[in-house]
């Protein structure tokens, strides 16, 4: 039996334990003084002197990635990258409701393919965005939205108009950050104008707390007593916001890279390629649906129409894509969607998805094979568990995989009994638009009429907004955009009040072309007073109001379902009085000019031409056009 091992003395343990201990000491200074910023203040210097501001800051990456707008409703914790943004010639327009500045960069995004940009004071200045900002989501718009905020010492302690900001807008926004110090403006905005951009794109969010935007001299005096501190509690009270301070400004214009970096797109595998020209090979009645996503950077949008016209597939445009084969081309067919579905014995869906606007893919044969192509996997097999299965399901940049299959099946034909078949469905619908047309209604202008004169009166090189219901949802019928990225609705969110800010930000896109925006007249409620935004900055667009006193789309089914059109009625306003009010030009179409539809049309576009925004309030009745068109 072995000896009992003799405990060792308690004293020899205490050494270890003030060892320890010291040691946890010594690592928790370490790390608060990390956390202080003290080391990187041994390596970088505070400029006391500098009368330079973190607003710079944020304009130089701005110009550094191209933006050419910044569209903001002014506000004190965002007027240094204001001033700085117009020193760097980039201009600055301010609108009279923060929604319009994010619809404006909105547009801006969508039209030129680079990341639009609106910048939006502190707590009511952000919320009133947020509408927007979830209408870019899910347009899958590349926005970025800059935020003020208050200092960061405040935020948390009832500061004017201080709330967290980054929890509303985390579910909203594939990049959220707040900026902590003036140092990380630059490297922060560049990341987010990445991000904005790769993958699928969408909107991003960066919050800029007022004491990195203001200079150092404006924040100090804010920030530090002005009486010298008493006591051990004062002195460290100061000593802490001394060094605060400190850490804001230290480095802060050491010189940094400015430009873009680099995007992550991605791209079709090779081998799903191969299978999905082999497919469409052997289809017979091949289809192709386009929608928004087809148009994203970086293919361009003539490369993509010759990559749809080489194939020879005939095929729907929807959302941005509206307008890619121009006003008349033979291989894009308009109506009856639905049943050429059901007859396709190959459909691609190239940057469509199927939720609401495809039936939830119930449209789509069992019989069909379906190739389906999108950037973002969840909305690429969009309800596939339950109306739909594709055949090949390809995850990557939708333009640069039509181009590809352009490539693969370069030569081929089909036979032209199938894309004849579509476009008489085609002839037989429009024949029954016009019938339509030829018809009277109770009171006013037969909507159906006036807007095939719209569409004969577009010009080639016209933009066309829609923001509405009922007479927009008639217009998308009728009214043909001219050209590729000429059409501008608001997407899947179905937002009301996008017209305005569309116009704005593609008006400035392209400032010689003639921007027309067709609003029903709920809608154009909301874009109203931006008509005094359009006089100041000297913005011409043409807005067609179509005015039948309510709103008519949720009225054409709850009247006959509920038995009450209560909330639905509106009045015959004079919206083009209001427009002159606000210093615009403003036109009437009535019935009592019916004849002159055509003429007061043209004398919009001179007025236009002659640098005024114009406002056609045509007063249009009730018809059957749409009825059956879903509200809910």
């Amino acid at each position: 039996m072995e000896p009992p091992t003799a405990a060792a003395p308690a004293g020899s343990l205490i050494p270890s334990i003030l060892l320890l201990a010291s040691g946890t000491v010594v690592v928790a200074l370490l790390g608060a003084a990390h956390h202080l910023g003290l080391f990187y203040q041994l390596r970088h210097k505070v400029d006391k002197a500098s009368v330079r501001h973190g607003g710079e800051n944020v304009a130089a990456v701005l110009r550094a990635h191209g933006v050419r707008f910044l569209f903001t409703l002014v506000g004190g914790h965002i007027s240094p990258l204001l001033v700085a943004c117009e020193k760097l010639g980039i201009r600055v327009v301010d609108t009279r409701h923060e929604v319009t500045a994010v619809f404006a960069a909105d547009a801006v995004a969508r039209l030129t393919g680079t990341v639009g940009v609106a910048a939006v004071t502190a707590g009511p200045g952000l919320t009133n965005t947020v509408t927007a900002i979830k209408n870019a989501q899910m347009a899958q718009s590349p926005v970025l939205l800059l935020g003020g905020a208050a200092s960061t010492l405040l935020q948390n302690r009832g500061a004017l108009q201080a709330i967290d900001q980054m929890s509303l807008f985390r579910p909203l926004c594939k990049f959220c950050a707040s900026v902590r110090r003036v140092r990380d403006i630059v490297p922060t905005l560049r990341a987010a104008m990445a991000a904005a951009q790769s993958g699928t794109p969408g909107p991003v969010f960066v919050e800029l707390p007022v004491d990195v935007l203001y200079p150092y001299f404006m924040v100090q005096k804010e920030m530090l007593p002005i009486k010298p501190p008493k006591g051990l509690l004062g002195w460290a009270v100061t000593w802490y916001l001394e060094n605060h301070l400190a850490n804001l400004f230290a480095g802060a214009w050491e010189p940094q890279p400015e430009g873009p970096l680099p995007l992550d797109i991605p791209q079709a595998a090779p081998q799903q390629v191969q299978r999905c020209v082999e497919i469409l090979s052997r289809a017979k009645r091949p289809l192709i649906v386009l929608g928004s996503q087809a148009l994203l950077p970086p293919t361009p949008a003539d490369k993509l129409r010759a990559a749809v016209e080489t194939l020879g597939v005939p095929c729907f445009l929807g959302g941005m894509a509206r307008g890619l084969l121009g006003r008349n081309n033979p291989l894009h067919i308009r109506q009856n969607r639905s049943a050429a579905l059901k007859k396709a014995d190959v459909v691609i869906l190239a940057g469509t998805v199927c939720d609401f606007r495809l039936s939830y893919g119930r449209v789509l044969s069992r019989s069909s094979k379906i190739i389906v192509a999108n950037r973002n996997r969840e909305e690429m097999l969009l309800n596939s568990d339950l109306f739909w299965k594709p055949q090949e399901a390809v995850q990557g940049d939708v333009a640069s995989f039509m181009l590809k299959l352009g490539e693969g099946l370069r030569g081929h034909t089909w036979g032209p009994d199938w894309v004849e078949e579509l476009r008489e469905a085609d002839r037989q619908k429009e024949q029954t638009f016009r019938e339509k047309a030829a018809r009277p209604v109770a009171q006013h202008l037969n909507p159906v009429w006036v807007l095939q004169l719209v569409d004969e009166t577009l010009p080639e090189d016209s933009v066309l907004v829609v923001d509405g219901g009922d007479f927009v949802g008639t217009a998308a019928h009728l009214v043909r955009p001219r050209g590729p990225l000429c059409w501008l609705d608001p997407g899947a969110f179905g937002t009301l009040g996008v017209g305005a800010g569309f116009a704005l930000g593609a008006k400035l896109c392209r400032p010689d072309t003639e921007v027309w925006c067709l609003f029903g007249d709920g809608a154009f409620g909301y874009s109203l007073i931006e008509f005094d935004t359009f006089v100041r900055h000297k913005i011409p667009v043409i807005a067609l109001v179509g005015n039948d006193a309510g709103w008519t789309q949720i009225s054409r089914e709850q009247v006959p379902s509920l038995g009450s059109n209560v909330a639905c009625g509106l009045a015959y306003t004079d919206y083009h009085k209001a427009a002159m009010g606000l210093g615009a030009r403003g036109l009437l179409l009535s019935r009592e000019n019916e004849d002159q539809v055509v003429q007061v049309l043209r004398e919009a576009q001179q007025q236009c031409q002659d640098g005024h925004p114009v406002v056609v309030n045509i007063l249009i009745g009730k018809t059957d056009f749409r009825d059956g068109s879903i509200a809910v």
